[in-house]
């Protein structure tokens, strides 16, 4: 379970830094203007990618390693993603004056795409390289 765990987890962290700073990061700086932190906190971040892997893995990834379906992670963890982040960015919504529609769909697209991509990949991974 291990490696499953490690190519996840490094897959989602990899993914979701890269887009989140290159792509999404102005987006959401738009929007929140000068609340927004110049970089996130590490230990925050951490606990997070740390724990959404966890989940991730017990949840949907090892379930469909066992049954030897990747493409059962990713829609899966699609789901799970949409869940997660769209639950996120509602919250945030309710009570933050700069949220926007657009940062709710985009956040919850975004939690769909990148939490698929990772399970499957992991899956993937680890059943080819046993």
């Amino acid at each position: 379970m291990f490696p499953l765990y490690l190519a996840t987890a490094l897959i989602f962290l990899i993914l979701d830094t890269a887009v989140l700073k290159l792509l999404l990061r102005p987006v959401f700086a738009r929007a929140m203007g000068p609340t927004m932190r110049d970089g996130p906190r590490v230990l925050p971040a951490a606990i997070f990618y740390l724990g959404y892997a966890a989940g991730l893995v017990w949840l949907i990834s090892l379930p469909a390693m066992m049954d030897g379906l990747p493409v059962q992670a990713a829609l899966r963890g699609a789901v799970l993603g949409a869940v997660a982040y769209g639950t996120s960015e509602f919250r945030a919504m309710s009570m933050l004056r700069p949220w926007r529609w657009s940062l709710v769909v985009i956040g919850s697209l975004w939690g769909a795409f990148a939490t698929g991509l990772a399970a499957w990949a992991g899956v993937l991974l680890v059943l080819r390289f046993p």
